[in-house]
C-alpha cells in the first residue's frame, strides 16, 4: 500500500478521529469571520449573495461528515474557496483591496479580485467532482476522468452565471455590486475561462496528492 504523509505515524482509525478536531476548530473560525464579514459589508445584499454558498455548503459537509467524509485536502479547499467569497463579499469584487494591488503590480485597468474568485469556482468544484466521480466508481480512464470533471466545472460555471444574469434581470442597477463586471462586455466569457483554468489547474497539480489523500480515506474507512 503506498504511504502518505496521513498515514505513515498513525492507523486508519486514527486518521480518521484525528483530523475532527482540526476541522471543528477552521468550521469555528469559518463561522467567527462570516459573522465579521456581515457587520459592515459595502452593501449587505451582495454580502448576501456572495456569500450564500457557504450556508448552502456548510450544513451539507456537517450533516455528511459521519456517513462521507471528505478528503483533508477538499476540506482546505473548501475553506479556502470561503475566504474567498467572503472578501468579495465583504468589499464587493470590484472594491477588494487586494484587488487593488494585484491591479497595480500588473498593471491592469480593472480589479481583477473577481477573476480570483472564478478561478476558486473551477478549482474547487473540480476537487469536488474528481472526487464523487472516483469514490463511487463513476468513471474508468485518467483522460475520461478530467474531461468530465472539466465539463462538470464549466457547467457549474455557466449555471452561475445564469444566476448572475436572472440578478441582472431582477434587480436592474442594484445588481452590479453582485456582477462586479466593471464594464466589461467580455465578462461572462472570462469568467468561465477563468473558472477553466482553476479546474485544469487543479487537476494538473493536485491529483496525484488526492489520490493519495483517497487512498488513506478508503482505508480509514475500512477500518470504522
Amino acid at each position: 500500500m503506498t504511504t502518505t504523509p496521513f498515514a505513515v505515524h498513525t492507523s486508519p482509525l486514527k486518521l480518521h478521529r484525528s483530523r475532527t478536531q482540526p476541522l471543528v476548530v477552521a468550521m469555528l473560525m469559518l463561522l467567527a469571520l462570516l459573522a465579521a464579514s456581515a457587520i459592515h459589508p459595502y452593501d449587505r445584499a451582495t454580502w448576501a449573495m456572495e456569500v450564500c454558498p457557504i450556508f448552502i455548503a456548510l450544513p451539507l459537509l456537517l450533516a455528511s461528515y459521519r456517513r462521507y467524509p471528505l478528503t483533508t485536502l477538499l476540506y482546505i479547499c473548501i475553506f479556502a474557496h470561503a475566504l474567498v467569497l467572503m472578501l468579495g463579499g465583504l468589499y464587493t469584487y470590484a472594491r477588494v483591496p487586494l484587488g487593488f494591488q494585484i491591479a497595480e503590480m500588473l498593471g491592469l485597468q480593472r480589479n481583477p479580485y473577481d477573476k480570483i474568485g472564478h478561478f476558486f469556482q473551477g478549482f474547487v468544484p473540480a476537487l469536488v467532482a474528481r472526487e464523487i466521480l472516483l469514490r463511487g466508481s463513476y468513471v474508468r480512464g485518467k483522460k475520461m476522468l478530467a474531461f468530465i470533471v472539466v465539463c462538470i466545472v464549466l457547467a457549474i460555471s455557466a449555471c452561475y452565471e445564469f444566476i448572475e444574469w436572472g440578478a441582472a434581470l431582477a434587480l436592474g442597477q442594484g445588481a452590479d455590486e453582485f456582477l462586479g463586471t466593471q464594464g466589461d462586455p467580455w465578462d461572462t466569457q472570462s469568467d468561465m475561462f477563468f473558472a477553466l483554468i482553476g479546474s485544469m489547474v487543479a487537476l494538473a497539480l493536485f491529483s496525484r496528492w488526492h489520490d493519495r489523500q483517497l487512498a488513506a480515506l478508503r482505508d480509514a474507512e475500512k477500518s470504522i
